[in-house]
């Protein structure tokens, strides 16, 4: 019973938050909005590889709302933060493996931004700019599915910045070059097809994509759900590496301060 604990202490700690938080969810329905204009700016060029304008405002639209919960993750799993105070020893100590106590946290974290800050944005984007809304269940099955694997997926990827605080006691660089690599790579700022070709190649070889362009195309329709299977072999390796890294970090434990 300790997983819904530690998500629900996560969860209400969020909620003390709640009106600083709403400038935030403000400001990012703002950004999409700019987003939108400046396609509809552009206008319909030819070659937009199957996309139509409409298409292309709701997918950055669908984007911009789950930005939240996919790619919005805790630096390092705070992690960095635990170890310049010492308080990475006392995670270490506890009868609970120290990747299944963060990513507890985190799923409570998540759980907050989807309701306070991702659904307010959709509902945004459904009045604004007519967001399309899946009438089949079946959409809906699928396209959650592959958020929470992207959820998981920058879980993963988090925890391994973070554990990299122990040898190196700054990892807060690695977390800014993931997300700039990420939001490229992971179709946010534009489809994947429309990278260059050497860009998408590489893209295709890493978990990126399954983190933002594939639940938005399942979502909208454009890309059969068996899409999203290769996100789940990325989530077993993932999660693999992560339990590799916290053995090597129970032999090496560097704390600065405590």
């Amino acid at each position: 019973m300790l997983f819904p604990v530690l998500v629900k202490k996560a969860f209400s700690r969020n909620l003390q938050y709640r009106s600083s938080h709403a400038i935030n969810t403000f400001a990012s329905a703002m950004f999409g909005l700019i987003y939108v204009s400046i396609w509809k700016g552009i206008g319909e060029p030819a070659g937009m590889n199957g996309y139509s304008l409409q298409n292309v405002i709701h997918y950055v639209a669908f984007n911009q709302a789950v930005l939240w919960i996919t790619l919005f993750i805790t630096n390092g799993l705070g992690i960095e933060r635990s170890v310049r105070s010492g308080h990475i020893a006392l995670d270490l100590m506890r009868p609970v493996h120290l990747f299944y106590q963060l990513m507890g946290r985190e799923w409570g974290q998540i759980g907050y931004q989807l309701i306070y800050k991702t659904v307010p944005i959709y509902f945004i984007y459904i009045w604004t700019i007519g967001l399309p809304v899946p009438t089949d269940a079946a959409t809906w099955i699928f396209t959650l599915t592959s958020l929470a694997s992207a959820s998981y997926m920058n879980i993963c990827i988090n925890y391994l910045i973070g554990v990299t605080a122990l040898w190196t006691t700054e990892s807060n660089w690695l977390y800014w070059v993931h997300f700039s690599v990420s939001s490229v790579l992971s179709g946010f700022l534009v489809p994947i097809e429309w990278l260059p070709d050497w860009l998408s190649r590489i893209s295709a070889w890493t978990p990126y994509p399954y983190m933002q362009h594939v639940p938005s195309k399942i979502y909208l329709g454009l890309a059969h759900p068996s899409t999203m299977c290769g996100g789940f072999l990325w989530c077993a390796l993932l999660t693999a590496l992560c339990l590799a890294a916290t053995a090597f970090v129970r032999r090496k434990v560097e704390v600065q301060g405590g």
